[in-house]
């Protein structure tokens, strides 16, 4: 009879070994078959957001099409779940844990908008759980030296803290400025690329900045427009998106400014064009930085396979070339696993294996931690007579290359 029960204990410790080493590995990899992997996000398709999560929703739903059309991804097949989260933070929360607990997707591919974004990302690294692509600028995403969980944090988009770090190469490398004034937003977006701006400045040295800050939407920008004309900087930095940036740029012009000003890639658009160039109207010029080109060959396998997704033209929608964007990121790191086993694990080390292309622009390198957005940006010039509002002026470069290195 002993010898019974310790045989039956004996079973029964193997069994609990084999189930707990069993559901460690169903965490890592959960969503995965022999056969399919599930992706999932939350976007706004629904709602004052649903002009931009629609086409972005689309943009990956085209890309995936296209994948599993040809025969996946290392034979997997990919499959996408979404959920409305209509731009709540709650509703985003809630959507989330839908997406991790209970449809159990592998990764989270495009996670939408700041306000969500916000609400979820520790929870997104409590779960350790990749989540590659965010469709927000947010400076919350940027780290130089990302460990542990916050190792599954995979930000595409240009996040704003290395924009500003641009915006300070391009002030020297290409402008040959020494002298930088920046009028930024009193608002996360702002201050973020202001962060940028000074951290690149103190690295490259022989920068000065002075800065002025303005309300975001303010109608009255004068007094911070006259004090760093006062100062005579070599350029100016517009660190505003599109509710300040008319404003500031309109006042800029009334007030003499003869100085180039330099502005985020959101205002790289016709309709900020429309709204101030009669105003500036060749007293100065404006660029801005840009990170997705339309001219790009890949663009006609975009067009292709958007055509065969929606009934509706997203051929030139800039948020369903994002959406693209995104499940190109996520299933580039699929095809370097190759034929290891697939576990979060084993993902994230082939996504920062080497930099990946963006089919639209420039490269992303994540190795040793770096969780920076966009690294390699273009510059664009503001011309009215263009039908976009824009003419390119200099082609993607990393900083390095910027500063002739």
């Amino acid at each position: 009879m002993r010898r019974k029960i310790s045989l039956l204990l004996a079973t029964l410790m193997v069994a609990t070994v084999a189930l707990a080493g069993c559901g460690k590995e169903t965490e890592k990899a959960q969503g995965v078959t022999d056969t399919t992997i599930k992706i999932g996000n939350s976007a706004a398709t629904s709602g004052a957001l649903a002009p931009v999560g629609v086409p972005f929703k689309v943009g990956i739903e085209a890309y995936l099409k296209m994948v599993n059309e040809g025969g996946g991804i290392n034979g997997r097949k990919i499959e996408y779940v979404h959920q409305d989260d209509e731009f709540n933070p709650e509703k985003g929360k809630a959507a989330l844990e839908r997406l991790v607990n209970d449809e159990k997707v592998f990764a989270l591919v495009g996670h939408f908008g700041t306000p969500i974004v916000g609400a979820t990302l520790n929870d997104i690294k409590e779960k350790g759980i990749p989540a590659v692509y965010f469709a927000t600028g947010t400076g919350i995403l940027y780290n130089e030296k990302a460990e542990g969980n916050e190792r599954c944090i995979y930000p595409v988009q240009p996040v704003y803290p290395m924009e500003g770090r641009i915006m300070a190469t391009w002030a020297k490398g290409e402008f040959k400025a020494s002298k930088i004034g920046v009028i930024y937003t009193n608002d996360d977006a702002g201050k973020d690329l202001l962060k940028g701006i000074q951290q690149e400045a103190n690295t490259l040295g022989g920068l000065t900045v002075v800065d002025e800050q303005v309300a975001p939407g303010s109608e009255d920008v004068s007094a911070a427009v006259s004090k760093i004309k006062n100062e005579n900087v070599d350029i100016v930095i517009i660190a505003g998106i599109q509710g300040t940036f008319p404003q500031i740029a309109k006042e800029l012009a009334k007030q003499g400014n003869t100085k180039p000003a330099l502005t985020t890639y959101v205002n790289a658009d016709k309709t900020m064009t429309e709204a101030v160039a009669s105003t500036v109207n060749n007293k100065f010029d404006i660029y801005a930085h840009a990170w997705v080109d339309a001219t790009k060959p890949t663009m006609d396998e975009y067009r292709k396979w958007i055509k065969e997704t929606s009934s509706e033209d997203f051929s030139n929608n800039a948020y369903a070339m994002t959406g693209w964007i995104a499940a190109h990121f996520f299933t580039e790191g699929l095809r370097r696993v190759g034929d290891k086993e697939l576990t979060w694990e084993s993902y994230m080390d082939a996504l920062e294996s080497s930099p990946i292309e963006n089919p639209f622009g420039g490269s992303i390198d994540f190795s040793n931690g770096k969780r920076l957005g966009t690294q390699e940006m273009a510059l664009v010039k503001m011309n009215e007579k263009n039908p976009t509002g824009w003419d390119p002026y200099i082609g993607f470069r990393s900083m390095e290359q910027i500063l002739g290195k």
